[in-house]
Parts: C-alpha cells; structure tokens; sequence
C-alpha cells in the first residue's frame, strides 16, 4: 500500500486551475505497487503491470486474404488471361503442400500459402472454362489478396505497455498471442463516506428535514467503473472525534479515502476539523463550476480527497481529482480527457480564468452535425441535470462567452470513466 508524506498536497497559490490540479497528482502520487495474475476475461478495465512483446508474429504464417486462386505470379503472362490447371484445395486450418509450377491451387481465406505461390485471384474474378481450368484476368499486382507472415505485429514488437487501461480489444490481443493470462495492478481498495447530520441512508427512516444520501452511491458506482474495490462506510455525523476515529481506521485498511459534503468553510462543515485531527489537509479552491472546494490530504499515509456535497460539483470534480488519484494509484499511464468538436445551440457568459462544465444533450442536426443543447436549469444540485443529458461541454479558463454556432468542446458521461 502506497505510503504519502504530510505535505504530498501541499500548495501555496490562492486559487487552483484544473491542470495545476491533476499535475499535482500525478506527481506526488505513489502507486501501490502490488500486482496479480487474472485471466484473460477477468483483465478487462484493469491496469496492465508489465509489457507484453509479442510471443510469435500476427498472423503466425502466411495465409489468404480472401476465398480464390493461389499462384505464382512468374507463370503469369504480362497481359491477358490465362488457363491453369487446378493442382489442390487448401481450407482454413489445414497444411499446405507445395504447389505445382504453372498450376493454381484452390484456397480459402486464413488457409496457409502453398510453398511456391505467392498471389491470390479472388474467385468473383475469374470464370472455370470448360476442361475444368481457372482462367485468371491480367492486371493483378504481384503478392494481392496475400498476408504476409508478422503483417499485423512482428515477432517481437512491444504490442502492449505496463500502465495501459486494458480493453476488450487488448484481450483479444493477447489471447491471439496464446496468452491465458495478465499481470495486472491489484484493484484499489476504497472507502467512501458521506457527511452530515442531513443525510438519511436509502432504506432508513428520514427524518422530516433530511434528505436521502446519493452522492456516496454515484461515486461508488463510478469508482467501480474505474475497476476499484469499494467499501461503502455509511454517513458520518457531524462530530469531530467521531469523524477523525473513523478515518483513521479506514486509513489502515484502504489506499484511498473519499468523503462528500462537508468540505467548505463554514462552521457547520466538521470534515475540514476531523481530517485535521486525523492527519493534514489542504483545502484546494479550484477555478472550476461546479465545483471549487476540495479538500485533500493524508491520514496516515493513506490520501485522503473530501468532495463538496452538492451532487453535479460531487460529480465534476470526481473527474478532475477522483480520477487522476485513481489512475495514478493504480500506476496507470495518465489519460487526459479530450473533448469532441460539436456546435452550440445555447448562449452562455462565464468568469475569464475559470474553466466551466454545461450539462448538455447532443442531437444530430439537419445538416449531420452533432449540436449541443444546454440543460435549461443551472443548480449543481440538480440530479435531474445528469440524468436527462449526454454530458459535459468544457469551457476553457480563456473564453468568456458562446454563442450558438459555435464550436464547443464536448465531453460524453461514458468517457469520464
């Protein structure tokens, strides 16, 4: 389990960019360093621990591309067609045995080459005359409709690298390479609290000026997108000593700790104060909508990110702290988001220096463009404004207003995880 120091988050500006942020992550801190062996289906969404050289060349041999003709493009005259007896028939799966000169042998796709032919006529493209003969058209390039041994990936070459965010499509890799199974990062253990005198967990009684909790149970399900082990901790009162005692013993049996609510200046906000008592914190204002106070720090070596409690700013800044943490924990090659073009169909005035996030639907326009409609209530606590959207415009520190038709940035939801 990664071990930080006191001052891991320190920062000493007034107000902090979003960059500035995850940089600051990214290098201070320490991934856990602890792997396991899954197999190949249990791989998916985890963080690949060694690099992998491909074992053998893709494709293993040389084989047909297509259903047709194998020859040797030396017996082929330098215009027009010719007739050639068929010598053999060589499936998929099978060996191949040599073919004769001046002969075609008959072939299937992914079936191996026979020794001495070296192009394939496509069967749509030649006719069988009358004595049973391939007659083959003039024009073909020398080597078509053929893959060549290691055409796809050479013996050898780095196919994939330790920190990568493994995908279906990374699995199919290795299991072309024979593999059955991966050395991955372990799963984060992480503990997620909510905050407050205000909360009522679902399925309890609550009380007439209380609301359900469901900050804590979006951030577990995003967590557990990003591949973590979650231990849900419940709410935690608004006492200071009750709050440092149960993070300390959360720090002891997990890499992370993550709290919602209770983490702007007020005096009624008790997280600032039992972090304090547990470890150290750093209250971070970031220059983001929603969002702006997190508070970070260390509770005996364990990092520790507070989030605020409304759910879009809960929601926002996971992205911008949550998920770099995450990723970096797990030793994961950092993964910056980059938002699609789209077209405005909304106006829209923000603060120079701020980078800000609009709840946005996408819809395909009369002229095929992808446009972006504003959710038309602001509030970031307002579920109903992640519900009933796509995702995220981002509005960079350096504009200060949109107008429709212009060209914005879109983040989808499926993306941030």
């Amino acid at each position: 389990m990664a071990q930080l120091s006191e001052d891991s988050f320190a920062f000493g500006g007034p107000l902090l960019s979003v960059d500035e942020a995850v940089g600051i992550i990214a290098s201070r801190v320490k991934a856990v360093g602890e792997t396991e062996a899954v197999s190949l289906v249990e791989a998916d969404g985890r963080i690949l621990a060694r690099d992998i050289a491909a074992p053998l060349p893709l494709p293993p041999f040389t084989n047909s591309a297509v259903d047709g003709y194998a020859v040797n493009s030396g017996d082929l005259p330098p215009d027009g067609e010719r007739a050639f007896p068929i010598s053999g028939r060589v499936q998929a799966g099978t060996p191949a045995k040599a073919g004769q000169p001046a002969h075609a042998v008959r072939i299937f796709t992914g079936a191996p080459m026979p020794d001495g032919t070296d192009t394939v006529f496509m069967q749509e493209d030649v006719r069988i005359d009358a004595t049973g003969q391939v007659v083959l058209p003039p024009g073909l390039r020398v080597g078509a409709n053929v893959r060549p041994a290691g055409e796809d990936i050479p013996l050898g070459h780095l196919a994939l690298t330790s920190g990568q965010r493994l995908r279906p499509q990374d699995i199919a890799l290795a299991a072309a390479f024979g593999l059955t199974q991966l050395d991955v990062v372990r799963r984060l253990r992480i503990a997620v609290f909510s905050t407050g005198d205000e909360l009522a967990s679902p399925g309890t009684e609550r009380a007439a000026a209380q609301l359900f909790d469901s900050n804590r149970f979006m951030l577990m399900a995003m967590l557990r997108r990003l591949g973590c082990e979650v231990s849900d901790l419940g709410i935690l009162r608004d006492e200071r000593a009750s709050l440092a005692s149960a993070l300390k013993q959360a720090a002891g049996r997990h890499d992370l700790i993550l709290t919602t609510g209770g983490v702007s200046t007020g005096e009624e906000d008790h997280v600032k104060a039992g972090v304090e008592s547990a470890g150290s914190l750093v209250l971070w204002r970031m220059a983001i909508k929603p969002g702006r106070p997190v508070a970070m720090g260390i509770i005996e070596g364990t990092p520790f990110i507070g989030l605020p409690g409304n759910p879009v700013a809960s929601f926002v800044t996971f992205v911008h702290v949550v998920r770099p943490t995450v990723l970096a924990l797990s030793g994961a090659t950092p993964t910056p988001l980059i938002p699609m073009p789209v077209r405005a169909a909304f106006r829209y005035k923000k603060k120079l220096g701020r980078r800000e996030y609009v709840r946005v639907r996408i819809r395909k326009t009369a002229d095929a463009m992808l446009e972006a409609i504003k959710f038309p209530r602001e509030g970031a606590g307002l579920l109903s404004s992640l519900v009933e959207t796509d995702g995220l415009v981002e509005l960079g520190e350096s504009i200060v207003a949109v107008e429709p038709g212009d060209s914005v940035g879109f983040l989808s939801y499926a993306s941030l995880m």
